[in-house]
């Protein structure tokens, strides 16, 4: 059975803790819902009422488009162990590029990744958990490296003309006015 929550409590930060992998959801107010795999270390929750990721450079840039136009944002964590559990974050989300004040006050609290693009903070509304009994269980063999790789191949140069060649527009056609910048 499904439970809504006010906010996290330390149960649930740790298990979002344990999670190697979580999914983003955003939509613009017309166009194409964004669904987006998460993984390497980069969730952080920041307290019982808000959390953030560093989001890292690829192929385009919807979740930054879609939180720019209206804000919107879930987050899903799943367990893949023998102890089911399916958790969404419901709540509105801000990007933060590195040329704002936030990113100093937040960027410490993450590993220093390459292609760093920016941090999705988000203010949650609700938060949700239901049984995940029908998620398989799966094992974890290894984060994959490529993204990373690929980052430090091309280097903050390289990553940062990548961004605004590939990261300022979604594919609906939607600016993406701030964020995407490159790294600090």
């Amino acid at each position: 059975m499904a439970k809504f929550y006010a906010q996290l409590d330390d149960r649930l930060c740790e298990f979002i803790q344990q999670q190697q992998l979580f999914f983003t959801a955003t939509a613009p107010v017309d166009g194409r819902i964004n669904l987006s795999p998460k993984g390497i270390d980069s969730f952080r929750c920041l307290d019982f009422q808000r959390v953030a990721y560093l989001d890292l450079t690829g192929s385009g840039n919807e979740t930054a488009a879609h939180l720019l136009q209206n804000g919107r944002i879930t987050i899903m964590f799943c367990s893949f162990t023998d102890k089911p559990l399916i958790l969404r974050l419901y709540g509105r989300g801000e990007v933060i590029s590195p040329n704002s004040a936030q990113w100093d006050n937040l960027i410490d609290r993450f590993t220093d990744l390459p292609g760093k693009r920016q941090i999705i903070s988000i203010q949650l509304e609700s938060v949700q958990t239901s049984c995940g009994y029908g998620v398989p269980i799966y094992e974890l063999q290894a984060e994959r490296s490529t993204l990373l790789d690929w980052s430090v191949k091309k280097g903050v140069d390289g990553v940062r003309a990548y961004q605004l060649e590939n990261n300022h527009t979604s594919i609906d056609g939607l600016s993406i006015i701030e964020g995407g910048a490159g790294e600090s």
